[in-house]
């Protein structure tokens, strides 16, 4: 074969330029192209007499013969880096070709391979002479970069039993983050503060480990409370468990549940257990929990507080006035109507499964909860759909207290619960002493159902073009309670 040197060296710059060009963009057929030109290499090679297990030929000038010489030094490297880019293409699973730590260990083993063969073969080099010093010499390394070593050893063992991967949820010695990369030395976290925390795998080997993301369908939250001593604690762990009930994010199976972990000289702390199915779930999921376990402890009069400071004493009527002020509907009454509207409050107790308000009818009392859980569900098809939950200081009823509206929705007890109820005489009685919050409540009403989309029922008539939906609610307040004409001004 005639001008074997440029017919080699044709492909060698033929594979650089698939090499660094990307050409193809697919990982695997870029891989068999390259080893195809790498193939067809090795036959121009050993076909000429340009075998790499042996000096290339003078060619008749000194000059060929380097280029020879080098040509099949570039074959013994070029073919450690197929080996090596093919067991990480064919052979590694998915995990390990992100992790990257095995490839580039395994990469610089064939390479360093390649090297001492290419020495051996083509130069002609002493190599027993060049492994015992270099043993000798990677003794000395070995002693310098003692650290690094362990870095490397321990990321193959983590590699290999494989405690987490890129991705994972993982707590290492109480520090919590997202495995964004695996290497050689470190393993890098994003923590929850958007930080990246770099941990060497010699202490990521030694420390304890916990995955959050293993198994991927369940992720635990806890929630420990310091109770004061004197509240019972079967009182303490019911109210926690209506708070569990209440909440809608956490899974039923597991089941969440309750318990008294210990106690102190001054406290007993209660943790409250429950389980998500996304691992991003779980913030929302820890505060919508703890705001309910605050709303049914409040209702079961046990109060978070600091416990080193006495309790206030609390009567019948500020608990009323306390839970009408926790509701929104209320937030522009001043402390003396309140005050006047809670001796209208009136109590009633509902055991579980019992259904407060059916559909489709228009509700005659306001109802505040004070305590326990009750579902929100609607009817689709020949099925109920249950659309939310509510608790302790939430209230339903007000747009057919005001207005008469029909709400579409029936509103089931989930546990024993207590409701304090407004009824619409009493209501109207209130409005007609007090005409101008019938505007302020029309105002936040009109809100809720224009933004927020609070009302259930659709309006039964168009508002006029030239009337906001706030005006056509004012005129119907009027008209229901028979207020007088200035409760309609704007």
């Amino acid at each position: 074969m005639k001008y074997p040197l440029i017919l080699g060296y044709a492909i060698v710059a033929v594979d650089l330029v698939v090499w660094r060009g990307r050409l193809p963009a697919h990982d695997l057929a870029r891989l068999f192209i390259r080893l195809a030109l790498f193939f067809a290499l090795s036959w121009i090679l050993f076909t000429t007499g340009l075998s790499p297990f042996t000096q290339a030929p003078d060619f008749g000038a000194i000059e060929l013969h380097w280029l020879g010489q080098l040509l099949e030094i570039i074959w013994w490297l070029m073919g450690a880096r197929l080996l090596s880019l093919s067991l990480d293409t064919l052979l590694l699973p998915r995990a390990w070709r992100k992790q990257r730590l095995f490839s580039d260990v395994f990469g610089a083993v064939v390479f360093l391979a390649a090297a001492v063969a290419a020495l051996g073969f083509v130069l002609e080099l002493p190599v027993r002479g060049l492994v015992a010093t270099s043993g000798a010499l990677a003794i000395v390394l070995g002693l310098a970069i003692q650290s690094t070593l362990s870095d490397v050893f321990a990321g193959i063992v983590i590699n290999t039993t494989e405690p987490y991967a890129v991705g994972d949820w993982v707590t290492i010695d109480d520090v919590e983050g997202k495995v964004i990369e695996m290497n050689w030395r470190a393993t890098h976290l994003l923590t929850g503060q958007g930080n990246t925390l770099i941990v060497p795998n010699a202490v990521a080997a030694k420390a304890k480990i916990t995955n959050n993301s293993k198994p991927g369908d369940v992720h635990g939250l806890s929630i420990v409370l310091e109770i004061e001593p004197e509240a019972r604690p079967r009182t303490v762990l019911d109210a926690l468990e209506r708070a569990l009930t209440g909440c809608e994010i956490i899974l039923a199976s597991p089941a969440p549940f309750a318990r008294m972990k210990r106690t102190t000289a001054n406290s007993v702390q209660y943790e409250v257990m429950a389980f998500v199915d996304d691992m991003n779930k779980k913030l929302a999921a820890s505060n919508e929990l703890f705001d309910l376990c605050y709303r049914h402890l409040a209702a079961a009069s046990v109060v978070l507080r600091a416990l080193g400071v006495p309790a206030a004493s609390v009567n019948s009527r500020d608990g009323r006035e306390a839970l009408l002020t926790r509701v929104s509907l209320f937030d522009s009454l001043s402390g003396d109507e309140v005050s006047k509207l809670a001796k209208r409050l009136t109590r009633h107790e509902y055991q579980a499964n019992h259904q407060v308000l059916a559909p489709d009818t228009v509700p005659d009392s306001l109802s505040i909860v004070h305590s326990g859980t009750l579902s929100v569900s609607i009817m689709e098809g020949t099925s109920n759909r249950e659309i939310s939950r509510i608790g302790p200081g939430e209230a339903f009823g007000e747009a057919g207290l005001l207005a008469g509206l029909a709400m579409r929705v029936s509103i089931t007890t989930l546990t024993p619960s207590v409701l304090f109820q407004l009824g619409k005489d009493d209501m109207t009685s209130f409005l007609k002493d007090h005409s101008e919050v019938a505007k302020q409540m029309c105002q936040l009403l009109a809100y809720r159902q224009d933004k927020l989309g609070k009302l259930t029922t659709p309006m039964p008539v168009e508002p006029e073009k030239d009337h906001s939906l706030f005006h056509w609610l004012v005129a119907k307040v009027w008209n229901v309670h028979s207020l007088h004409d200035d409760s309609k001004s704007s």
